[in-house]
């Protein structure tokens, strides 16, 4: 997925993000041009796991947001990004929702138990940060083999909240940000899977090698450990990373 950009130029950013942040990048980005007027700014949106390997193999991205630091980590270990601008930059938190009335949301136990969620939508549990937390959640509380037969697959954070709205699943696991989002705010019910349950989610931002050579790309990194950044993503409900507090 692509926010619509133009040609690469003087003034100009490629931004490979992670499918979470699609809900929260608007808004940053907004915050961005503020103090950075006439830099236009291209995304790409995808499974971290995914852009890591478009990286990999020449993708002409300036900057990589990941939905957590093990796939920067893993660039900068093969040369492909720059390990000095490695820069967590947020907390991602994990919600089970879902629009079908009748669903038990007590807990997340009762919810994925409950006879009215047949179909649970999960992201790549390899690939997407995110379905591998909700995977490691399910783990941790003795319900992983009891949903399986249930859980529809999605390449990513963004496809699975997709598979929930369109009624391709009857509850999913997705990212805070986009119940929290203008588009999805106020539509259905969901419950927040408790932090412990899961690795915490803190999400990395690196320059590629590529990259380096573009001077707005510092500026994009250093943007992001501002106030005023920090202040876009609180509002989609990520927390800020102790290095940032």
């Amino acid at each position: 997925m692509c926010a619509v950009g133009g040609a690469r130029g003087a003034g100009s950013l490629r931004v490979a993000a992670a499918a979470n942040l699609a809900y929260a990048l608007d808004g940053l980005n907004a915050e961005f041009s503020r103090t950075a007027p006439g830099v236009e700014v291209t995304v790409v949106l995808g499974a971290s796991g995914s852009l890591v390997a478009q990286i990999s193999n020449g993708a002409p991205y300036d900057v990589f947001l990941s939905a957590d630091l093990g796939f920067p980590e893993a660039l900068v270990r093969t040369g492909h990004a720059d390990a000095a601008s490695l820069t967590p930059f947020a907390v991602g938190k994990i919600v089970l929702w879902t629009l079908k009335p009748g669903v038990e949301l007590s807990s997340v136990a009762a919810a994925v138990r409950s006879p009215s969620v047949r179909s649970l939508a999960i992201a790549n549990t390899v690939s997407a940060p995110y379905g591998r937390g909700a995977r490691q959640a399910l783990e941790r509380l003795g319900l992983w083999d009891l949903v399986r037969p249930k859980l529809v697959s999605a390449e990513d954070i963004s496809q699975t909240a997709e598979f929930v709205e369109t009624g391709n699943a009857d509850a999913g696991f997705v990212a805070m940000s986009a119940v929290l989002s203008p588009k999805l705010k106020g539509r259905g019910r969901w419950i927040e899977v408790p932090a412990e349950l899961y690795e915490p989610l803190v999400e990395g931002a690196v320059i590629t090698a590529r990259g380096k050579g573009n001077p707005e790309s510092a500026r994009y990194i250093s943007f992001l450990r501002s106030a005023g950044a920090r202040a876009v993503l609180e509002r989609f409900g990520y927390g800020s990373p102790a290095s940032l507090r």
